[in-house]
């Protein structure tokens, strides 16, 4: 049912924002150059810090390189915008495990984007309180953001015990639990990992701060918050029509719900999901051009 719903405010959304731009200018093309030249480096920021806090939640003889977990990060920014929800993880698996010495095999990867999933959740409890707090959320916007919060409460929760549910002589007793024991995030690296991309959100979030300022809804850091928690929470959903065109359907979706006006909040829309695409692409291709590099230089040295 939820994902029936997204699907179709994604696709009214769409037909909304293929009329208003057939009529107007792109909207990246109003906005002031130095403010979006900056939105954008932070977004690429953002997603080194996503990046290092990923690598956290490995066991240290399996953890990838970080390059490699950026152009995982990134290719699944990239193939977002057309793989059904969901499908972007398939995505970074995918870049992860195929990258050059990459020691992680298929389940620890997968292991670690469940651990991503918590992490993520807790660090937008605390953003997810503060956008509810706004006087310009609605009843229904306060209520999605308050299960957020929960949401987040409880990984914390789990987290929390899921080191000492994995040592327990019961876990040990079958084989997939030998295997998650010495696998399972301490609490340290947790927190680690916890302070890594609770900064990503937060970055994400002045950028988001910036392109509505620059875009002409007015910098407000409550809209941003708002922007940002409607998109995570529509990424929890198990399958949906594109996984990036969902996240920022539901963000320019919160902010009509909010009182923006629906021309303004497809601009923001359609703006935070084109340079999502354009930092991923960035992202991936300077993987990619540093393995290649690497790999010449090796060469050349050999000979």
């Amino acid at each position: 049912m939820l994902s029936a719903g997204s699907g179709a405010i994604v696709v009214v959304l769409a037909l909304l924002a293929a009329h208003h731009f057939a009529t107007t200018s792109w909207p990246l093309a109003s906005g002031n150059p130095g403010l979006l030249v900056a939105a954008g480096v932070l977004l690429l920021f953002a997603q080194a810090l996503k990046a290092y806090g990923w690598g956290r939640l490995f066991a240290p003889a399996e953890r990838p390189k970080v390059l490699a977990l950026a152009a995982g990060n990134g290719g699944a920014a990239v193939m977002g915008i057309v793989l059904p929800g969901r499908f972007d993880d398939a995505m970074r698996v995918a870049v992860v495990r195929r990258y050059p010495g990459c020691p992680a095999g298929v389940r620890a990867l997968c292991l670690s984007l469940v651990m991503l999933g918590l992490i993520d959740s807790v660090a937008l409890a605390p953003l997810a309180f503060a956008a509810a707090l706004f006087p310009g959320a609605g009843m229904a916007m306060r209520a999605a953001l308050a299960v957020v919060a929960a949401a987040g409460v409880a990984a914390a929760a789990l987290i929390l015990v899921l080191p000492r549910l994995a040592a327990s002589r019961r876990a040990l007793r079958f084989r997939l639990g030998r295997w998650l024991s010495p696998r399972t995030t301490s609490r340290r690296a947790a927190a680690q990992s916890w302070a890594l991309v609770s900064a990503c959100w937060l970055v994400r979030a002045v950028a988001l701060f910036l392109l509505l300022g620059t875009l002409g809804v007015g910098f407000s850091f409550p809209l941003a918050l708002l922007f940002l928690c409607a998109g995570a929470a529509a990424a929890a959903l198990p399958i949906g029509p594109a996984g990036a065109a969902t996240q920022v359907g539901a963000g320019g979706a919160a902010l009509i719900a909010s009182g923006v006006g629906a021309s303004k909040a497809l601009s923001v829309a359609v703006s935070v999901g084109a340079l999502g695409i354009f930092s991923g692409a960035a992202v991936l291709l300077l993987a990619v051009a540093c393995r290649t590099g690497l790999a010449l230089a090796t060469t050349r040295g050999a000979a």
